[in-house]
C-alpha cells in the first residue's frame, strides 16, 4: 500500500483517482445504459484529447488533423466486423454473397484485395495502431525534418483531413461512401448490442483510457517530457545542445496517431457504425476544442474536457434544438476567454489555492484553540485593583486568560 501511495505520488496521479473513481464506480451506479453508452462514446474522443496534450501542450506542435488517426483507426475495425456480418447466409439475398452490401449496391462482384487481410481479428487490431502511426510517420517525418511547424504545420493537417475524406466519399464501392460502414452488430459472434455488452466495452475503454494516461504521464515525467517543454520553449537552445528536435516531435505525433487510432475502434465497437463525418476539419477542430477547455497541458484535464463539451452538446440540442449551436458557441468562447489555460488551470490557480488556506486556517485554529483556556495567575493581588462593581479585589489569586 505504501508503495503504491508513493507511486501515485511520484507521477502525481491523485486526479487519475479521482477520474478513475468516478467513470468506475460513480457513473455506472448513477446512470442508465442509454446515458452510460453515451459516456462511453464521449469518452472515446478522449484518447484523442490526450494524444493533443502531448502532441500540442507539451511538444508545441498544433494538430488540425487528429480526426484523420481517429478515422483510420475506427474504419479499420469497422472493416472487420462488416466482413464479419456480411457471411453468405447473410448476404444470400445479394447478388454476390458473402461482400458488404454497399459492393454489392456499386456492382463490384469479388471482394477487394486490401479488405482480405481484415478477416483476420488480431490483424485488424494491429491495423487500428499501425495505419494511423504509418501516416503520422509519413506526415511528420516530411515536416519536421524540414523544420516545418506553427501554422503551416496546421494548415497542412487539415489538408491531410480534407484530402482523406473526399478519398472516402469518392470511393463509395470501397469504403461506403458518405453512409459509411453501418450496421456493425457482432464482434466474432458476441453481440455487441446488449445491455450486458455495452456495460463491458465501457469499462474496457476506461481501462484503456486509464492506461494511456499512465503511460502518457510517464513519459512527461522522463527526460523525454524535460525536453518536449525545452523544444516547445526553446528549440533552438535544445537543438544546439546535440538534440535531433525533429525525431522527438515525429515520436510525439506517431504516439498522438496510435492514441486517437484506438479511440476511434473503441468507437466503433460501442456505437456501432464509422463514417467520413469523423474524419473530416470539423471533427477534427473539435477535438481541439476539447483539449483547450480541459486545459492542454493535463491529461485528466483533457478528459473532463471532453466530458463537459460533448455533454452539453448532447444537453443543449435536447433542450434547445434550434439555439444549441450558438449556446455552444458561447461556452467555447467563454471558457476560453475567462479560463486560457482550461479547466486544470483553473483548478490550479484558485481552487487549489483556496483549499491550501483554508487548510492552513484550519491548522492554525486548531493549534491556537487548546492554549486559550482560563488558567490561574500567580502573580499577586494588586490592591488598587477593583471589581467590575467598583469594590476593590480581594487579596489573593486572580485569573487570567492566556
Amino acid at each position: 500500500m505504501n508503495l503504491l501511495k508513493a507511486w501515485i505520488q511520484r507521477y502525481q496521479l491523485a486526479s487519475l483517482v479521482v477520474l478513475t473513481v468516478l467513470l468506475v464506480v460513480v457513473l455506472p451506479l448513477t446512470l442508465d445504459i442509454f446515458r452510460l453508452n453515451l459516456i462511453g462514446k464521449y469518452l472515446t474522443y478522449s484518447f484523442v484529447a490526450i494524444g493533443l496534450v502531448m502532441v500540442w501542450g507539451y511538444g508545441g506542435v498544433l494538430s488540425l488533423g487528429q480526426g484523420v488517426f481517429f478515422g483510420l483507426g475506427g474504419y479499420a475495425m469497422a472493416m472487420f466486423l462488416k466482413l464479419e456480418a456480411s457471411d453468405p447466409v447473410s448476404t444470400k439475398i445479394q447478388s454476390t454473397p458473402g461482400i458488404p452490401d454497399f459492393m454489392d449496391w456499386n456492382q463490384i462482384t469479388e471482394l477487394p484485395t486490401l479488405w482480405v487481410p481484415f478477416k483476420s481479428f488480431p490483424f485488424a487490431l494491429a491495423a487500428v495502431i499501425v495505419v494511423p502511426t504509418l501516416l503520422a510517420w509519413i506526415v511528420s517525418f516530411a515536416m519536421f525534418k524540414r523544420r516545418v511547424g506553427g501554422v503551416y504545420f496546421a494548415i497542412i493537417t487539415q489538408a491531410v483531413a480534407l484530402i482523406l475524406t473526399v478519398l472516402i466519399v469518392g470511393q463509395q464501392g470501397y469504403t461506403g461512401g458518405v453512409n459509411g460502414m453501418t450496421d456493425l452488430k457482432t464482434l466474432m459472434g458476441w453481440d455487441t448490442r446488449t445491455d450486458s455488452a455495452k456495460y463491458i466495452l465501457y469499462y474496457v475503454c476506461v481501462g484503456l483510457l486509464v492506461a494511456a494516461i499512465v503511460l502518457c504521464r510517464w513519459i512527461q515525467t522522463s527526460k523525454l517530457g524535460t525536453l518536449l517543454l525545452a523544444m516547445r520553449d526553446k528549440e533552438d537552445r535544445v537543438r544546439f545542445s546535440g538534440y535531433d528536435v525533429a525525431d522527438f516531435r515525429i515520436f510525439t505525433f506517431c504516439l498522438a496517431a496510435a492514441l486517437s487510432g484506438i479511440g476511434g475502434a473503441l468507437f466503433t465497437l460501442q456505437v456501432g457504425f464509422m463514417s467520413p463525418s469523423f474524419v473530416g476539419i470539423v471533427p477534427s477542430i473539435e477535438m481541439v476544442i476539447f483539449a483547450a477547455v480541459g486545459g492542454r497541458m493535463s491529461l485528466v484535464g483533457a478528459v473532463y474536457g471532453t466530458l463537459l463539451v460533448n455533454a452539453g452538446k448532447t444537453f443543449f440540442s435536447e433542450s434547445f434544438p434550434e439555439a444549441w449551436l450558438f449556446l455552444m458557441a458561447a461556452l467555447f468562447i467563454g471558457v476560453t476567454m475567462a479560463f486560457p489555460m482550461g479547466l486544470a488551470g483553473l483548478w490550479e490557480s484558485h481552487i487549489v489555492p483556496w483549499w491550501k488556506a483554508r487548510r492552513e486556517a484550519l491548522r492554525a485554529a486548531a493549534v491556537v484553540r487548546p492554549v486559550t483556556v482560563a488558567m490561574p495567575s500567580l502573580r499577586p493581588a494588586d490592591p488598587t485593583e477593583k471589581s467590575p462593581d467598583g469594590k476593590a479585589m480581594p487579596d489573593g489569586i486572580r485569573s487570567q486568560s492566556v
